[in-house]
């Protein structure tokens, strides 16, 4: 017996070895296959389609700095460097703007595929090649040679494991670049920075649960969605009346997909940002001084990357974005430029009229006119193709139903359309942003803002003598006596509100050299104008801006430091702002005895500064406190609408508590008959959200942290859910900051995550023209996408505890910490 339990012990022993042998095989094998892409920064490429030698100068992070004999050769350079570092990344985004997805991830993304098809991005971009500019075209032909010179590299050289990791998971060819694909990707970053169409639906969505409860939807609209402070509401008619037929509509539908890869922004996640410049007379070092952090959805790699090229103007250094020839925001030697997303009001929904006797055709202005038509095949992995008609109005594309919940405002019979900027087939935008790269001070960056069209930007300028802003891209021409004024869906039939073309550049809001020395945006309103000159009804923030005046007027002379500061300010007006006013109201309650815990909650909470530091536990308390106080007071009003709104409404909650213009009324809950009061819903609300944290923080309130709730989540669109290869490719640690922190941290609203933080900076940069080699820069990863490789996330540590790296143009410095030096070689 002991005989048989020895070799029993014996063959089991040996299998488990067996085992872990061939696990670790399989790991090592599974390594060396990855590992076999890591691109190489220090090696002679020959065979190049350059005119002459390309030097690509790698410094701290990986960082290149291209030199080259003509401009053509540089670009041919940046295209190589990003095809190197990001090449899976760029074929996504390619893909993503194709409506191509499918081919590779099968039924989960045909969604995704299905939209952008229709939206039609693709065929524009090709179709707007002939609009640009010479020397456009010139350099977009050298960066899609470059990308091509290192998708042939990898083909030819088996050694170079597919040149990406991914791609041994998800293998298909990858095609040839072409100039086309990145004007594609320009209007892809478009559609991510746009959301024009979930506001209307979302606001007509609204006046109909309102009107359905026969409440005073008109007052209670303007409290829950309200326009920016300061500005005239604009008394509309409430959606029922405009789109009559629009009762029989489906109130709750799916919407847009949800997948990682999607570009479509939910409502509240496009993009946001902050700029701030000021005058030699404001700046203690006596040159200009400009900083920007452009806020856009987290993700690993970032969609960021860093690069200097060496033009024939000069060196030019800052962020670009894989797949598009150029610096996007960055600096020169004599010139800076920053963007912030100017929320432009560039997107309307049309309501079209079908024929009851054909519906192929629409009502127009001047009767029933035919659709154009176009089928499109979608290959979708391990099914058969699936076939969509692509149908088009005189208003832009046909979306359906499903899409944007446009089924819950648009009445039987008729079908949705959308005018958007971005299709045009006569794009020029992108010779704006590569006009940038060589303007020689604002005058020249100005004009060269003229060409953009989609995405509308605050560009935030300065050279060494003046510094200004001016709001670029196309804003819609409307009739005065537009029915909506842009606000809400309208009939497409009326000629009333049909876009008429595009306003004059001209018509566009500009600062020059204002008076005060200093500028500043945050995607706070810039003008104050009536309709139709109006550039938008939505400002993307109200609170930051308060922050941002604070920092920059509490000094007369600044400099890059106080710049750094401010772009890192963790502190929360919101807070400072909200607390005092609900607390105020929770401790006139006297109906009953506040319980020990409660107090506790409060007494932090009283002595907290706004702060919202990733090792407090205050920032934890007023969030879960104000996400259920609103929670309390809107669910029964909007019933399942309430799920649109995932982020904090400061100025709702601010127009509850301050009674203005009667918005208490939302205190009193509509579904029961007792008469609930403002200090009801606040100490209700509170005791909601110290459950929430009990289950799923703990029970000590003084032990709670920020950063535990609020981790920053940067995770991989393809790897970052598998298993064991999610700890590998995503980036996520503590954060602090919140949703209107000038360190904004924007949380994600989900049941489970809700202050994940998801969207904020993943660039920043600071420059001094005084020194414009003490500049400063950072991105959120690193410069490369492949996970194994050390600039996966080195950058991340930095950019975390709120440091910067160096950014010169001095090329002796840059040879001097050069961590590998590529030669491409005709």
């Amino acid at each position: 017996m002991a005989t048989g339990f020895k070799w029993l012990f014996r063959l089991g022993a040996g299998l488990l070895i067996l085992i872990l042998f061939l696990a670790a095989l399989a790991a090592g094998l599974a390594y060396y296959l990855v590992a076999r892409s890591l691109p190489d920064y220090d090696r002679v490429v020959s065979g190049q389609a350059v005119s002459a030698p390309v030097e690509i100068v790698r410094s701290t992070g990986a960082v290149p700095h291209i030199f080259g004999e003509s401009d053509a050769d540089v670009l041919y350079g940046l295209g190589y460097v990003h095809a190197q570092d990001r090449l899976w990344q760029m074929s996504m985004m390619r893909r993503t703007v194709q409506g191509r997805l499918s081919e590779l991830f099968g039924a989960q993304t045909l969604g995704i595929d299905q939209v952008l098809r229709r939206f039609d991005l693709y065929t524009l971009a090709s179709s707007s090649l002939d609009s640009q500019s010479p020397r456009t075209r010139r350099l977009l032909e050298a960066y899609a040679n470059g990308v091509n010179a290192r998708i042939s590299e990898v083909n030819r050289r088996a050694a170079l494991g597919r040149g990406a990791p991914e791609r041994l998971l998800f293998n298909a060819p990858i095609e040839p670049w072409q100039p086309a694909d990145s004007l594609a990707i320009q209007k892809l970053m478009s559609l991510q920075l746009t959301s024009g169409v979930q506001e209307e639906v979302l606001r007509a969505r609204v006046s109909l649960a309102l009107d359905n409860l026969a409440l005073d939807d008109e007052d209670r609209l303007k409290d829950i969605l309200p326009d920016y402070p300061g500005q005239g509401l604009v008394v509309l008619p409430d959606y029922a009346a405009l789109v009559p037929g629009i009762e029989g509509a489906v109130q709750q539908t799916a919407s847009l997909p949800q997948h990682p890869l999607s570009p479509i922004p939910e409502r509240g996640f496009g993009g946001a940002s902050n700029a701030w410049a000021a005058a030699t007379t404001r700046s203690a070092s006596g040159g200009t001084l400009l900083a920007n952090d452009p806020h856009l959805e987290l993700t690993a790699p970032s969609i960021w990357y860093l690069a200097r090229l060496e033009l024939s103007s000069g060196g030019v250094i800052g962020g670009t974005i894989p797949g598009m020839p150029a610096v996007i925001t960055g600096r020169s030697a004599q010139l800076g430029w920053a963007l912030t997303l100017a929320y432009m009001d560039d997107q309307d929904i049309l309501i079209e009229a079908l024929n009851p006797q054909n519906p192929d055709q629409y009502l127009g202005p001047q009767g029933y006119q035919d659709f154009i038509t176009r089928e499109s095949v979608i290959r979708v992995r391990d099914q058969d193709p699936v076939t969509i008609t692509l149908r088009w109005t005189d208003n832009g594309p046909v979306l359906p139903p499903e899409n944007y919940n446009l089924a819950s405002v648009t009445p039987e019979g008729h079908v949705a359309a959308i005018s958007w900027t971005a299709l045009s087939p006569a794009d020029t935008s992108m010779n704006s942003a590569i006009g940038l790269m060589f303007a020689a001070n604002v005058d020249e960056a100005i004009a060269a803002g003229e060409d953009l069209l989609s995405p509308a930007q605050n560009l935030t300028l300065v050279d060494r003598e003046t510094i200004a802003m001016k709001i670029i891209g196309a804003q819609p021409r409307r009739a005065a006596n537009h029915e909506s004024r842009g606000r809400l869906p309208s009939l497409g039939a009326r000629a009333e509100n049909r876009w008429q073309g595009r306003l004059p550049y001209a018509s566009n809001p500009e600062f020059l050299a204002p008076r005060s020395g200093l500028l500043g945006n945050s995607n706070n309103k810039t003008v104050s104008r009536p309709f139709p000159l109006h550039i938008t009804y939505s400002w993307g923030d109200s609170q930051r801006v308060q922050r941002m005046q604070t920092l920059l007027q509490a000094r007369r002379l600044h400099t890059l430091d106080s710049f750094v500061e401010a772009q890192l300010d963790i502190v929360s007006v919101t807070a400072q702002t909200l607390l005092p006013l609900v607390i105020a109201a929770l401790e006139e309650s006297a109906d009953e005895a506040e319980a020990q815990r409660r107090e506790a909650a409060v007494a932090l909470l009283a002595g907290w500064d706004g702060a919202m530091d990733a090792q407090r536990p205050e920032p934890l308390i007023y969030a879960a406190w104000m996400r259920a106080l609103q929670e309390r007071l809107a669910a029964d009003e909007l019933g399942p609408l309430m799920g649109e709104f995932k982020s904090l409404e400061p100025l709702f909650i601010e127009r509850v508590y301050r009674d203005t213009e009667g918005a208490s009324r939302w205190c009193d809950r509509v579904d029961t008959a007792a008469q609930e009061d403002c200090a009801d819903m606040a100490r209700l609300a509170l005791d909601d959200a110290l459950a929430w944290l009990a289950e799923h923080q703990g029970d000590n309130l003084a032990a709670l942290r920020w950063g535990d709730a609020h981790p920053t989540v940067q995770d991989h669109a393809v790897l970052g859910e598998i298993a064991i290869l999610k700890h590998f490719v995503n980036i996520r640690h503590p954060g602090s900051g919140g949703d209107q922190t000038l360190q904004r941290g924007k949380t994600s609203g989900e049941a489970e995550t809700p202050f994940h933080s998801v969207h904020a900076a993943g660039y920043r940069g600071v420059y001094d023209f005084a020194d414009p080699d003490s500049s400063r820069f950072i991105i959120s990863t690193g410069q490369s996408g492949h996970f194994l490789s050390r600039h996966y996330d080195d950058l991340a540590q930095i950019w975390q505890r709120g440091d910067y790296i160096p950014m010169s143009l001095d090329e002796a410095q840059v040879r001097a910490e050069a961590i590998g030096v590529t030669q491409l070689l005709p």
